[in-house]
């Protein structure tokens, strides 16, 4: 960049220079016009991204020079001494040279490809190194874990990009959105979680999705915002193709097969049996999900597809399961814990009425969500599943892989269900001819308390005469008590 710069120094200087602009009422516009004019694209868009650097220009790098490219040049004249009137010279371009390289340098900034999702990305090498694949992509990590950046893709049908924006748009636990943009092929969403700041940029290509995170402490905030900046105006999310359809576990699960008969966005794992509780008798994937605290002595509920093909299964930040307990043919495991839980959930004796309003709780796309527990809104939509299946409720509710286990709470915090799919809509549009919306399923509780019954477990029953309370409300009274869930590889 710095050769591109330097060789349109002279010819810049006279265009720029206040005797070449025309005389009319507003500096400004007359300012922007000439630079337009006079300049060639690639030169704006240079100057765009060293104001970036130099920490006085944050927009897009679209080389036009309006109101907020021109703030910039002035914000960096007055910070260096210069008449803050816009009107660059050669001695203020290779000032801004010199600090934007400055920056740059000292980040070690690099545009980077990742052969795991196929993205090419710029990358502050300086302050970061390689700290292994994920489950959907790859990790860069600071020393001391301040800075911390992401690759993500997601390439099957369970995932839409509005579908991914809602959630990630959606406030929830310690998370706040502080602003969220969504265009017909692309998302910008900026927020706080669990005091880190982060910025997450995501570009779809029919149900390929490519996109990548960041997120920093307030340590770090000086030298990560100028990179911000630049990283998310050079991200080409498509520039090349992963080295393998095979990013990740929802991708192998994906060629395995799914559930006989049913159309569910989240595909089936094996079906051999399992030996002894926690040790299974074929290798499994990693996958996450969410399970919620059901009695006082330690055990918790998830879905049987969660846990019943790991090694191991981790619960939370508390450590490996003592013992898992799996039904598959009703879709349900216990998990023990020895470690101070949450209080149980009580569930609901029968069955919720049709229509009524619901949360669904959990910890969908975890990758890039971290441990935050997020909550959709919707209502029973049926008091039956698929093809009459009288285990099941259907809900209205959005859910996501990640979000099977979780506890489905009416208003008053009892438990009316447990999340455990989403209806495959792309398979059932080839069938059908129409794309079906807002169509989830959960376990419905009597079936899930038959099923503690069976093994058990002391659960507590929920009072049916508590009140309803807010959404909020509701989501306090049970968010202590619901954790993720990850399965690590089988033996």
């Amino acid at each position: 960049m710095r050769s591109v710069v330097t060789a349109v120094l002279a010819g810049f200087v006279l265009c720029a220079s206040p005797m070449a602009l025309p005389a009319a009422a507003s500096p400004s516009a007359d300012l922007a016009s000439a630079y337009n004019k006079n300049t060639d694209a690639s030169f704006r868009i240079g100057l765009q991204t060293r104001l970036a650097w130099t920490g006085d220009y944050v927009g897009p790098f679209d080389g036009r020079i309006g109101a907020q490219t021109l703030r910039a040049i002035r914000d960096f004249q007055a910070r260096h001494g210069f008449a803050a009137d816009g009107v660059m010279d050669e001695t203020f371009l290779k000032r801004v040279i010199a600090e934007s390289d400055k920056v740059r340098d000292i980040a070690g900034y690099k545009l980077t490809d990742d052969p795991t999702t196929g993205a090419r990305l710029g990358l502050p090498l300086a302050l970061v190194s390689a700290a292994g694949e994920t489950e959907v992509g790859r990790m860069w990590r600071s020393k001391g874990s301040d800075l911390e950046i992401e690759t993500v893709r997601f390439h099957d049908e369970s995932y839409s990009l509005r579908g991914v924006y809602d959630v990630l748009s959606a406030e929830s636990g310690t998370k706040t959105v502080t602003d969220a943009e969504f265009h017909d092929d692309g998302f910008t969403v900026r927020g706080v979680d669990d005091g880190r700041d982060y910025v997450i940029r995501f570009s779809g290509r029919d149900n390929d999705l490519r996109g990548f995170s960041v997120a920093w402490r307030n340590s770090a905030d000086a030298s990560v915002r100028p990179y911000i900046s630049v990283a998310l105006n050079s991200f080409q999310p498509f520039a090349g193709e992963p080295e393998s359809r095979d990013v990740g576990p929802v991708a192998r699960l994906l060629e395995s097969g799914r559930a006989e008969g049913v159309a569910f966005g989240e595909p089936a794992l094996s079906t051999e049996p399992h030996g002894d509780a926690g040790t299974l008798s074929k290798p499994g994937f990693d996958s996450s999900g969410t399970s919620f605290v059901v009695s006082k002595d330690g055990w918790l509920l998830t879905n049987a597809h969660v846990a019943k093909a790991c090694k191991t299964v981790l619960v939370g930040d508390l450590g490996a399961a003592s013992k898992v307990v799996v039904d598959e043919d009703h879709d349900l495991a216990l998990i023990k814990v020895d470690a101070k839980l949450g209080k149980p959930l009580p569930i609901v004796a029968g069955k919720p009425r049709l229509g009524e309003d619901v949360l669904a709780l959990g910890f969908p796309l975890r990758s890039i969500l971290a441990d935050s527990l997020n909550v959709t809104r919707g209502n029973v939509s049926s008091l039956m599943g698929l093809m009459n299946d009288a285990n099941y409720l259907q809900i209205s509710a959005a859910v996501q892989p990640g979000n099977s286990g979780g506890p489905l709470v009416d208003l008053a915090g009892r438990v009316v269900g447990v999340v455990t799919a989403k209806l495959n809509a792309v398979a059932v549009a080839d069938l059908t001819g129409d794309i079906p919306q807002s169509i989830n399923f959960a376990i419905r509780p009597d079936a899930a308390a038959k099923f503690l019954r069976d093994h058990g477990i002391a659960f507590e029953t929920a009072d049916a005469s508590l009140a309803l309370e807010s959404v909020p409300d509701a989501t306090a009274k049970v968010q202590e008590s619901i954790y993720p869930v990850l399965c690590l590889g089988g033996n």
